[in-house]
Parts: structure tokens; C-alpha cells; sequence
């Protein structure tokens, strides 16, 4: 394809990518096998509109939920999810994009690359250029702007990538592009409800898993030690993501539903039997030991057949949350469940005794 010599251009893709210009400075910032070339600081700023390409504008606020003590971020129990790697937001006014452009020169205008000289910014923003994205071995021409659509109410888009480094964050390598005001792009990987809960999703913060347990300090081979957890320790948690000037959002709660004991040995035993103490109506877990309890099977505990040898065994309590998710026009569903985890050291003794 022969690409006129008058043309600006910039070329970038998941496979291949590379910048040609007849003036200015073009950074492109690839890796694997493609030429690397950071650029300085290319973070860029628009009279302190933040440009990064690593950093989402989604706003997430917790709703309800622990707001002291210790916290912690949830793991999903589905190994092979994750978050989305890449997504369009709307990140410039006309008015912006003529500051960045005519102050600095210097900004991403997608995940992996960004442009360096006014040049390049006023070629294709200012006066009409085209540039060029290249994917999949072909050519897709990119119209120009004319004085940055100045006058008009919309916002120029561009790929964000919270890990550049994942392969997947190459999919959102359109070069930044205009949208009209209250129009979602009709885009591969643009934004939707689902993209801002799963966004949220690590951004749930949940309490510690804080056990009690009877006999507190050490335990005695054979005899049973309970576990629980209080009412009122663990509520839902609730956070809300919107994307600003997209008139979209969704809430992500978290609720608990299982306390997961595993005793750090072999040699023990766990009540019951799975290790999976579910929460009562109540809010509590499991039930706390009274005076009489000594000799009878707790509903949720452990026992240990062969005393410490110097290290103490590492008792894991984690507790799994079920997350499900709303937003906008209605849509829903769930996600992976997520778990958080605290280890307790737990000394065991021959001596048979009993609890008090």
C-alpha cells in the first residue's frame, strides 16, 4: 500500500507497529519484537488533565461496608479471571487536546505509544492529517481533526491499559478518537456496566478474618478447638463505579458466605469434615464455646492428632465472598467469588486436658 509522503503517519497495532513523520518527534513504546522506543515522561498534561494511559478515570466510592480496622482486597477463587486488560474512556475536551497539543506536545494517544512534538498533535488534531492504524497485517486509515472539532460537545477517546505489559492491553490500540457527548463508541473493547464492576471487583476491600477460638493460646492433641466469628463482624460491601461523561455505572457488592478452615497439617481434623463453616442467620459464624462445651463436637472447628514439634502449625482462615453486580439500563449478573485470607499460628500439645 503506497501511503502518501505528505501524510503524517502513525502506525500501531498488536503485531507490528512503527511511526513515520516528516517532522516533529514520535516515541512509540512497543515491545517483543517490535522496535522500542520510550518516550520521556510521556504521561503528558493538559492544565492538570491527567493523560496517562495506565491510570482509568473509573471513579469507585465504597457504599457500605468497614471503613476501619484492618482491610484487605479479595482474591478470586477462578484462577483463569481477571479484570478487563484494556477498555476505551473519554479523555479530552476539544479545549484540552489543543493545550496538550500546543503547550507540550508530549501524550499517549493510545496504551503503547504516545507522540512527542507539537507537530505531530497539530498535523492530525489541528489541521486534517491522517494517520494510520496497523493491525493484522493491514492498514486502517484514521481521518484527521480540524482545530481539534473545537466547538463541538463530545470528548476525544483513547485505550486505557492498567498493565501495558499484558497482552491482551494491545487490543485498544485505536489512535485517540472523537466521540459525540452521551455516545458510547461502537468500538471493540469499549466501556460498559460490566467493564466498571469487574473494575471494581479489586477494588472491594473487606475485613480481616479476625477468628476467635477456644482454647486461645494452645491446644491440646485430640481435643477439639472451636472457631467462630461474631454477628455483626462481617456485612456486605458495597462499592459503586461510574466513567465520567458516560452516564455509566455499576455497584459491586460482596457478601460473605463461608468461613474456610485448613488446619496447616494432615494430622487434623476439621468440623465440618469439608472445613467450610457457613454464616448463621445471624450474621455469626460457627458458635462460641461455653462452660459444659468440653468433650462435645463443635459446629465449627478443628482438632489436631499430633502435637507441635517447635513450629507451630500455620492455621488458614479464609472467609469466601459472593459478588454480584448492577448498573446501568438494568444489566447484571455475578463474578467469580473472591477470598481473603488470615493465617494464625497454632501451638499443640500432648498433654490431654479440658477446656474451660
Amino acid at each position: 500500500m503506497r501511503i502518501p509522503a505528505s501524510s503524517r503517519l502513525l502506525i500501531a497495532g498488536a503485531t507490528a507497529a512503527a511511526v513515520l513523520w516528516s517532522g516533529g518527534n514520535a516515541y512509540a513504546d512497543l515491545d517483543g519484537d517490535r522496535a522500542t522506543t520510550p518516550a520521556p515522561g510521556a504521561s503528558g498534561d493538559a492544565h492538570g488533565h491527567d493523560v496517562s494511559a495506565t491510570v482509568s478515570r473509573i471513579k469507585v466510592t465504597q457504599v457500605s461496608g468497614p471503613t476501619g480496622g484492618k482491610r484487605g482486597s479479595l482474591s478470586s477463587t477462578d484462577v483463569n479471571w481477571t479484570p478487563p486488560p484494556c477498555w476505551y474512556e473519554p479523555v479530552l475536551t476539544s479545549a484540552q487536546l489543543k493545550a496538550l497539543a500546543e503547550t507540550n506536545g508530549l501524550g499517549h494517544v493510545s496504551p503503547h505509544t504516545s507522540w512527542g512534538g507539537e507537530k505531530l498533535w497539530t498535523d492530525h488534531y489541528r489541521d486534517g492529517k491522517d494517520a494510520y492504524n496497523f493491525k493484522d497485517g493491514s492498514l486502517d486509515t484514521v481521518k484527521g481533526y480540524e482545530d481539534y472539532n473545537t466547538g463541538k460537545d463530545g470528548y476525544f477517546w483513547r485505550g486505557v491499559a492498567p498493565d501495558p505489559a499484558h497482552p491482551a492491553s494491545w487490543d485498544c490500540e485505536r489512535v485517540m478518537f472523537w466521540q459525540n457527548a452521551g455516545d458510547i463508541p461502537a468500538v471493540p473493547n469499549a466501556p460498559t456496566a460490566k467493564t466498571l464492576a469487574e473494575y471494581a471487583y479489586d477494588k472491594v476491600e473487606v475485613p480481616g478474618t479476625e477468628i476467635e477460638l477456644k482454647p486461645a493460646a494452645r491446644s491440646t492433641v485430640n481435643a477439639p478447638t472451636w472457631v467462630w466469628l461474631d454477628k455483626g463482624t462481617f456485612q456486605e460491601v458495597e462499592v459503586r463505579a461510574e466513567l465520567p461523561n458516560t452516564n455509566l455505572w455499576a455497584r459491586t457488592t460482596a457478601k460473605p458466605v463461608a468461613l474456610h478452615l485448613e488446619p496447616g497439617t494432615a494430622d487434623a481434623d476439621t468440623f465440618p469434615a469439608s472445613g467450610d463453616c457457613g454464616i448463621n442467620e445471624d450474621g455469626s459464624i460457627g458458635t462460641p464455646y461455653r462452660t459444659g462445651d468440653a468433650g462435645t463436637t463443635p459446629p465449627c472447628g478443628i482438632s489436631y492428632r499430633r502435637a507441635t514439634g517447635g513450629d507451630p502449625y500455620e492455621l488458614k482462615a479464609s472467609v469466601t465472598w459472593r459478588i454480584t453486580w448492577e448498573g446501568t439500563g438494568g444489566a447484571g449478573g455475578t463474578l467469580p467469588n473472591g477470598t481473603f485470607e488470615t493465617t494464625r499460628p497454632m501451638n499443640v500439645q500432648e498433654i490431654q486436658s479440658v477446656n474451660r
